[in-house]
């Protein structure tokens, strides 16, 4: 097991038997295989954890609040009695800025950044604050230790935040113990075992098999005159308690083995993921050109910071930018539809192209195949949101204006010059455009657009082909005209 199988031991109930239950366990899982790495902390202050493994003087590794600090847990851990690795606790550990501040996955980004194996165990205090929260955050296997009918109605918050984080239900076990197996009712549940599984039950929850009994002599082993801690394995091997142990303990050891997917291995593929479109978003940002792609110009904001514009990035990703709306509805006007006159802003026809190509995405895309002589053959596509081919009109690029006094470039040619697409033409590579509501220029798109827009992209260099011959089909305004296969 390359990352840990966290358990954490939680209930906000105190004197329910949490720390006993973690200390013990820990015992038992390391005698069951003196190979596996066996990790426990504690977020309470009871530093009962030290007592029963501490070897020696105090270290100075560290204590748990480095797990909030950006230090791995292997710089903290300690190496204990019976094989059992632990770190420190810390006195005042909620005082401190760090934890105050800590979201509620910290501890298990730190795990998940470690090279820690085997199982860890986590111990918490009575209440569900920060730590425990980080706690339950990591875990594999919550263990809920219920000892009466109010500890047992306490775990309704547990359950809630264990859903908020995504954790889900059959993680959670209820535990019972400290069950007095001398009490004994009348009816269908003789005993506190069998009535508290059976509310359980009838609240949705599931439980571990057995549970734990009150034990006089096991209480005893925390009492002596110094002041140590005795485990179970070592000093109740003839008590119901030590067997009871051993049965949760190849509970949790089989569960371990069977577990598929490791929390802290989705929080560590969660790290990645976001820390790849971090950098997807910071390239993106080094890419985004500006100024309009159409006209040159700096795109104007409005007071309010939002607008509607044509968002275009080339199939490799190495240009992007905003083209303003008018700017880019006159291109198509001109180029592609050859009305002669403007269509002015008020023109039904406009109406019609803005409102069709909310549902549309374009492609410019040069061939390589040559007219005259004199230039390269141009494609303009529309395609559904599907990425699937509405229309396609094929032509030669003109480079200047047809002006008697100047020669100045098309704004065609100059939108193909600044998205690249003439600096080596090539059939793979193309300009896809799709209109965008309410975005700032100069802002990168929002993941939830880009991820659309990257989907569709895919579609298109999927469908387009190699090479085109000329084509004289029209694209119409509403977007109905009849594709034109390759």
């Amino acid at each position: 097991m390359r990352k840990p199988y966290v358990v954490t031991i939680s209930s906000e109930k105190g004197g329910v038997g949490k720390t006993t239950l973690a200390i013990n366990l820990a015992v038992y899982l390391k005698a069951l295989n003196e190979d596996l790495p066996l990790t426990l902390f504690s977020f309470d202050n009871h530093f009962s954890v030290e007592r029963l493994f501490r070897i020696g003087k105090q270290g100075d590794r560290g204590d748990v609040s480095g797990l909030f600090t950006g230090r791995l847990p292997e710089e903290l851990l300690e190496l204990g009695e019976y094989g059992v690795q632990f770190i420190p606790s810390c006195r005042r550990l909620d005082e401190l800025p760090e934890v105050r501040e800590a979201a509620a996955d910290r501890v298990a980004r730190s795990l998940a950044a470690s090279h820690l194996g085997g199982i860890v165990i986590i111990d918490t205090r009575p209440t569900l604050d920060i730590l425990t929260r980080n706690a339950l955050c990591a875990a594999d296997l919550v263990l809920i230790p219920v000892k009466d009918t109010p500890s047992l109605e306490n775990c309704r918050n547990l359950y809630d935040f264990c859903q908020s984080q995504g954790i889900p239900k059959k993680a959670l076990r209820l535990l019972p113990c400290l069950i007095d197996s001398r009490i004994r009712f009348k009816g269908p549940f003789a005993d506190a075992y069998q009535l508290l599984k059976a509310y359980a039950i009838n609240r949705g929850y599931r439980c571990m098999e057995g549970f734990i009994s009150k034990s006089p002599k096991v209480e005893s082993l925390n009492t002596n005159p110094e002041g140590r801690i005795y485990p179970i394995l070592t000093h109740g091997r003839g008590t119901n308690v030590h067997r009871q142990f051993a049965h949760l303990a190849r509970q949790i050891m089989l569960a371990a083995k069977g577990c598929e997917t490791y929390r802290v291995d989705s929080i560590r593929q969660q790290q990645l993921r976001q820390r790849d479109k971090e950098h997807a978003l910071r390239q993106r940002l080094e890419n985004l050109l500006p100024n309009c792609l159409v006209c040159d110009r700096l795109l104007e904001v409005p007071p309010d910071g939002e607008r509607d514009f044509f968002y275009g990035e080339t199939a490799d990703g190495r240009i992007c930018g905003y083209l303003e709306e008018n700017c880019f509805t006159d291109l198509v006007f001109r180029h592609f539809y050859q009305t002669r006159r403007q269509v002015d802003n008020d023109n039904p026809l406009r109406e019609l192209f803005r409102e069709s190509s909310e549902r549309s995405y374009f492609v410019l895309r040069l061939n390589q195949e040559e007219t005259d002589g004199s230039g390269l053959q141009f494609c303009f596509y529309r395609f559904d949101e599907q990425g699937l081919e509405i229309s396609r009109k094929s032509f030669e690029l003109k480079t200047f204006e047809n002006r008697f006094l100047s020669r100045e470039k098309t704004r065609l040619f100059r939108l193909m010059e600044r998205a690249g697409l003439l600096d080596n033409p090539s059939t793979k590579d193309f300009l896809l455009i799709r209109r965008m509501r309410g975005l700032i220029a100069g802002e990168a798109l929002p993941e939830s657009h880009y991820a659309a827009f990257r989907q569709v992209m895919n579609e298109v260099a999927a469908r387009l082909p190699k090479n085109l011959p000329p084509s004289s089909a029209l694209a119409d305004l509403s977007g109905t005209a009849a594709v034109h296969q390759p």
